[in-house]
């Protein structure tokens, strides 16, 4: 039962448990005031998508709760196009929410299923795990920087960057490929260093990392080794997923990166001696 009563009713598959995510987007903090609409709801979703990609479940549906300056038809049909293409595009319902007039601030909480058992914890990496990242890192935090002018891209430059910034990909198929073969897992939301940082200390272990192994994304690779290594180590708002997995998995998770078509690098190492080593 969807929108239209008092409450939503959800029954996950038979067998399967349900795992749940919220993110609250605030004007200002999580995205620029005049942020194209089409592009905020596709981001807002894909956020929470991420979340769930990153503990290896299928999307099902989601509640949006929405404080608006105004009820302006303009911004709110790109907006709604954006946020439902991308529903549409991973099967997940509007399910319910709320509306009411106040600053922007945008909240989803979304809902998955998977398995019981399967999930990918954060506190499940094992000593001499592989780290693998998704995709690629640092164009979303290039383009941020060329919004603040900590540096200067060219106008094309720039456009590609921001679409990492702006729309990013949640790695939906590829969290379900690696249900069975990865350990631990995360999105990057914040940064590669501190986002592994959590794996680690959930997992009480640490790590070396391969710097110049770091996948930099189209734009940022013309940059130079200083930014790149800065850039794909800590930037934000890549929504990559970063994951451990065991040596005698390596053909496994290259599998599933090519049946989720999506890349997949190994950065580093999981050790039992706590901490973050950069080489």
């Amino acid at each position: 039962l969807g929108i239209g009563d008092d409450c939503a009713l959800i029954n996950p598959s038979p067998g399967m448990q349900l795992a749940i995510s919220s993110d609250l987007l605030v004007s200002g903090r999580h995205f620029f005031p005049d942020a194209d609409p089409y592009a905020l709801g596709h981001k807002c979703l894909a956020v929470n998508l991420s979340d769930l990609a990153a503990m290896g479940a299928k999307p099902l549906a989601f509640t949006l709760a929405l404080s608006l300056p105004e009820a302006n038809p303009n911004w709110l049909s790109p907006f709604s196009k954006g946020l439902l293409n991308l529903a549409q595009a991973h099967n997940c319902r509007l399910i319910g929410g709320d509306t009411t007039k106040g600053p922007l601030n945008i909240c989803i909480t979304i809902f998955g299923e998977l398995p019981p058992g399967t999930a990918l914890r954060r506190d499940a990496a094992q000593v001499d795990d592989d780290i693998w990242v998704s995709g690629n890192l640092g164009d979303a935090r290039l383009a941020l920087a060329a919004y603040w002018k900590e540096l200067l891209l060219s106008p094309e430059e720039h456009r590609q960057a921001a679409i990492r910034m702006h729309t990013p990909t949640p790695r939906i198929e590829l969290g379900i490929a690696l249900r069975g073969i990865a350990h631990a897992a995360l999105d990057i939301s914040d940064g590669l260093i501190g986002d592994l940082g959590h794996i680690l200390e959930s997992s009480k272990l640490g790590a070396s990392l391969f710097i110049d192994r770091l996948p930099a994304g189209p734009v940022l690779r013309q940059q130079s080794l200083e930014q790149r290594r800065t850039f794909t180590l800590a930037g934000g708002d890549d929504y990559e997923l970063c994951f451990t997995a065991p040596v005698h998995q390596r053909e496994a998770v290259i599998a599933a990166g090519i049946t989720s078509n999506t890349s997949v690098t190994r950065i580093g190492k999981i050790e039992a001696n706590q901490g973050l080593r950069l080489l």
